[in-house]
């Protein structure tokens, strides 16, 4: 047995696909060799899903790495990194499976190659259970550019759930001088927009949304946009709302579902936005976990978030049980936390 070999347990933390996520982009960004076991182990039917598999055989295929148990339903999964390699990529996932969660598996390798790199991606985009093109787009991806990296996101064709069929290309610039991000506080605010997605779908639910956001929100224009997706798969129905500060864009997002109203869909959105904008830390709870990993393969650094999730919890779990110590976290009250990230050495 290779004495390198890292085994974690994909019940710990979260229970779900996050384990799987960021340990596959730790092993190839480290080129250390790992064993995943019980993945997905919280899960009511756990196992590798397709866009797990996509994910692993995405990683692999970058690195020409070796992996074994990468079957649908495997429990148990074998990674073993070669030499990250930049180039041009295309991984279809063949379901409404994230595309925006298999991206950001590869992303942080390819952090770490020796040039300029582009990934299609074909799959969901706008997924109820990952974060939409819009966030990682108008949030995320300033953020990673303050790091000294690039990251251009073209949506070409937006995949909604259950149908998928969406379409996603990134190209990724490795940072030439990696900086060091520090996000305790917002500044300024400097726009509030609300606007709804729609595809195949009345602009009737549309209207009843942004009504009931133009009655909870006083910020929010009575004519704010509707954006018209039709070249989707399928039917689909988003509510957005993006804060911009002068440090940070904060994106919040209710999905419509089948037998949940237009009105039901649109307080969700407005309470979220209402608890965000009632607290002073910059980084929402969603993007605390996303923003963890990329820093560490730069330049480290801090932020304070307004609520540590569960996901945030086991990424900052598994990135210490490659390199123990590289994330720290420090609880303020009422909720939240400032969270301090040390850059890792590969």
């Amino acid at each position: 047995m290779d004495s390198n070999l890292l085994t974690l347990d994909g019940r710990q933390g979260e229970g779900g696909g996050q384990v799987l996520r960021t340990s596959l982009s730790l092993s190839a960004a480290l080129g250390r060799p790992i064993r995943i076991v019980h993945i997905r182990g919280g899960r009511s039917k756990p196992g590798l899903m397709r866009q797990h598999r996509t994910a692993a055989r995405a990683v692999c295929e970058i690195t020409d790495g070796q992996l074994a148990g990468d079957e649908l339903g495997s429990t148990e999964l074998e990674f073993t990194p070669g030499a990250i390699r930049a180039g041009e990529y295309r991984f279809a996932i063949g379901t409404a499976g994230s595309a925006m969660l298999v991206l950001q598996t590869v992303l942080p390798v390819l952090l770490c190659a020796d040039g300029e790199s582009t990934v299609v991606v074909e799959g969901g985009t706008h997924n109820p259970w990952a974060p939409p093109f819009e966030a990682l787009d108008r949030s995320f991806r300033p953020l990673l550019e303050r790091m000294g990296a690039s990251l251009s996101l073209e949506l070409h064709r937006p995949g909604f759930y259950p149908a998928g069929g969406g379409s996603v290309t990134a190209t990724i610039r490795p940072a030439s001088s990696p900086q060091r991000l520090e996000l305790l506080d917002r500044g300024p605010r400097v726009s509030r927009k609300a606007e709804v997605l729609l595809a195949h779908l009345s602009d009737v639910i549309g209207r009843r949304e942004l009504e009931v956001l133009f009655n909870r929100l006083p910020w929010v224009a009575a004519d704010a946009p509707i954006v018209r997706c039709d070249d989707s798969a399928g039917p689909g129905n988003v509510a957005l709302a993006t804060l911009t500060y002068r440090d940070i864009t904060e994106v919040f997002v209710a999905f419509g579902e089948k037998s949940v109203s237009a009105e039901r869909v649109a307080k969700s959105l407005a309470r979220r936005v209402r608890g965000y904008e009632g607290l002073d830390a910059p980084v929402g709870a969603h993007l605390a976990d996303q923003l963890m990993l990329p820093m560490a393969l730069l330049a480290g650094g801090t932020y304070r978030t307004t609520f540590v999730s569960k996901h945030t919890e086991t990424n900052l779990d598994v990135i210490n049980t490659f390199a123990p110590g590289t994330v720290s976290l420090e609880e303020e009250q009422p909720v939240g936390g400032r969270i301090d990230v040390q850059p890792l050495q590969p």
